[in-house]
C-alpha cells in the first residue's frame, strides 16, 4: 500500500467523529490527504464554521510539506515565526501551525498521507485524528 485508500479515509473520518462525540466536542471537520497532498476525503459535521475545510487541509498539508505533525510546526513557529509565516503563501494547501495535522505511515515507515482535524481545541483535534488513524489500522507519526 502506498497511500491511504478511500475506504481507510472514510473509516478515519467516522472514527474521528465518533471520538469527538464521545468527548462532547464542538463540530469537527476532517481532511484526509494522499502523500502528494491531494484530497482523498473530506467531511464536516453539521454547524461547522465555513473556513474549516481550508484549516483541516492546511494542518494535514503542512505536516506533509515539512515531514512533521502540525503540532511540531506550531513549536517551530514559536522559535522561527518568520520562517513558518513565509511558508503559507508558497504551500499549496497552506500551513496551519496548530495541533491536529498528523502524518500517516504504514508498517514499513512509508508515508501514506496525512489527516487534518479542526473544530475544537487543537489538542482535542489531534486526539480525534489519532483515534481515527488507529481505527483504520494505520500508524501516526510526526
Amino acid at each position: 500500500m502506498t497511500r491511504i485508500t478511500l475506504d481507510q479515509a472514510n473509516r478515519i473520518i467516522a472514527a474521528t467523529f465518533a471520538k469527538g462525540g464521545e468527548l462532547g466536542l464542538k463540530p469537527l471537520s476532517v481532511a484526509v490527504l494522499d502523500p502528494g497532498g491531494h484530497l482523498i476525503a473530506f467531511q464536516r459535521q453539521d454547524a461547522s464554521s465555513i473556513l474549516r475545510p481550508q484549516i483541516a487541509m492546511g494542518k494535514a498539508g503542512g505536516a506533509l510539506a515539512l515531514g512533521v505533525s502540525s503540532r511540531a510546526i506550531g513549536e517551530m513557529a514559536a522559535e522561527r515565526p518568520s520562517f513558518i509565516a513565509a511558508l503559507g503563501p508558497i504551500a499549496p494547501l497552506g500551513v496551519v501551525p496548530a495541533a491536529g495535522g498528523v502524518i500517516v505511515r504504514n508498517a514499513t515507515g512509508n508515508i501514506l498521507g496525512a489527516v487534518g482535524v479542526t473544530g475544537d481545541t487543537s489538542d482535542n483535534d489531534e486526539a480525534c485524528a489519532l483515534a481515527g488513524i488507529a481505527a483504520a489500522g494505520l500508524s501516526p507519526t510526526g
